[in-house]
């Protein structure tokens, strides 16, 4: 039986020391004007789309404004360039490309990410940090505005790119938020929580995450985890 392992980005795989954040109020001010519009917009697990209708919402900008539907391309422009600065934690997580490596010589497992990122979105972050390549495809932002929408969006996904057929039962959502614990709940599926994002191990147990690791750096232990050997 082959596992489906979904990956999240932000918090689980890398941190972009902000980039990301400083990206969105850069082109949210140059399409709508506002600066710092995020300030006390919640980020974390959620999906861009979410993120953008929140701050247009406490903005007083109407949600079919034409300069809304320029903040995408503008987001990407900025990226591309914050991503280039330095910034705190800034890089790959901890264990991170030695899992990757292990997992992708498997024949029992399929990786693929399940983020709320727009598909362009990354795709430049983990360009960047060069962890694209380990994955065939995945859900992104772009597919559902709630994150609990994606996962039947991922296995959709897979199967429309070749790979294997599966249910949201045989997934694993690896992810560092409560949202993504919430998410494989929500489709029947297994999550395992890493505190390398903004929630700690006890926040990530309390949100009922199947396993709970403070990294990722224990290969032997994450993938007994994902195997549940």
């Amino acid at each position: 039986m082959i596992s489906l392992l979904l990956f999240d980005i932000d918090g689980t795989l890398v941190l972009t020391g902000g980039a990301g954040a400083r990206a969105m109020a850069l082109a949210f001010e140059s399409v709508c004007g506002v600066p710092d519009a995020f300030r006390d917009v919640h980020m974390a697990g959620r999906t861009d789309a979410w993120i953008l209708t929140d701050a247009a919402a406490a903005h007083g900008i109407p949600p079919d404004s034409p300069a809304l539907g320029r903040f995408r391309d503008a987001y990407l422009h900025h990226l591309v360039m914050e991503l280039e600065k330095p910034g705190a934690r800034k890089g790959v997580m901890p264990g991170v490309r030695e899992l990757l490596d292990v997992l992708a010589d498997r024949d029992d497992v399929y990786l693929a990410l399940l983020t709320g990122n727009y598909e362009a979105a990354a795709r430049i972050k983990l360009e960047y940090f060069d962890l694209w390549r380990y994955f065939p495809c995945g859900a992104f932002g772009d597919d559902a505005p709630d994150r609990n929408g994606l996962l039947p969006k991922a296995v959709a996904r897979i199967a429309a790119c070749g790979g294997p057929s599966f249910s949201a039962a045989d997934a694993v959502v690896v992810g560092d938020t409560p949202l993504d614990v919430a998410c494989a709940a929500f489709s029947g599926a297994r999550s395992i929580a890493v505190a390398t994002g903004s929630h700690s191990v006890e926040e990530l147990r309390a949100a009922g995450a199947d396993a709970v690791f403070e990294d990722l750096a224990c290969t032997a232990n994450v993938l007994a985890a994902i195997l549940r050997t």
